[in-house]
């Protein structure tokens, strides 16, 4: 059955409408996405075939092109369409975190680095670069590494900050094994931050690990 035949309250868009997004299944959503099914199958069904076949919304959402447009359904115009709402995602993440103090905002903190830094199959190294009154001035990542760890200079770090006549910022950076717990290496790379960075009068105020879950906050485990 088409979808158009189904009751109102079924229908994923309506559903949408009536009762917010958050009502929605994963395959709901992707379903509103895809707009259309294919034959003999329903955008909701296709929806549901597409997140077995991935495995999860997460792993769909973050397939590279090829992979992404061997699947029925989905191709380079799908794959442009989806990746266009991811970044407007995190731009709109991005211009709610430059509005208020971002240490009176710590969920919109951890929500704007998880899109940011997730979904990559590598580890990156980013800095939150803030004012005097905790503002964001800039996000940037600053360095790129393999699955294994990634090489941090703390001179490139004080460069920036400098760059951006920063007072403090916010450091970050994602583990690929989706574990976010910090390991030795991660508790010295944030010493030897801090201590570059306060030679130039600018405080760490905290170190964010992105993980599969929640980014895991240095600061409220009381290791800065």
């Amino acid at each position: 059955m088409s979808i158009r035949n189904w009751p109102a309250g079924e229908r994923p868009r309506e559903k949408l409408i009536e009762l917010g997004a958050a009502a929605l299944s994963d395959a709901e959503l992707l379903a509103i996405f895809l707009r259309t099914g294919v034959a003999g199958r329903s955008a909701v069904d296709l929806a549901r075939h597409l997140l077995n076949e991935f495995g999860s919304l997460r792993a769909l959402l973050d397939a590279e092109l090829h992979d992404f447009s061997q699947h029925l359904g989905l191709g380079p115009a799908k794959f442009a369409q989806l990746q266009a709402v991811l970044e407007m995602g995190r731009r709109h993440l991005a211009e709610g975190l430059r509005r208020n103090s971002a240490l009176e905002s710590p969920q919109a903190v951890r929500d704007f680095l998880k899109a940011q830094l997730r979904h990559s199959r590598h580890e990156q190294f980013a800095c939150l670069f803030l004012d005097a009154k905790h503002r964001v001035l800039a996000f940037e990542v600053l360095f790129h590494g393999t699955v294994d760890g990634a090489s941090v200079y703390p001179r490139q770090v004080v460069k920036r900050a400098l760059a951006h006549n920063a007072a403090a910022l916010i450091l970050s950076h994602n583990h690929p094994s989706g574990v976010a717990e910090p390991s030795q290496a991660d508790h010295q790379l944030t010493q030897r931050l801090k201590e570059a960075l306060a030679l130039i009068d600018v405080r760490v105020l905290d170190h964010f690990i992105v993980g599969d879950g929640e980014p895991l906050s240095m600061a409220e485990r009381g290791m800065i």
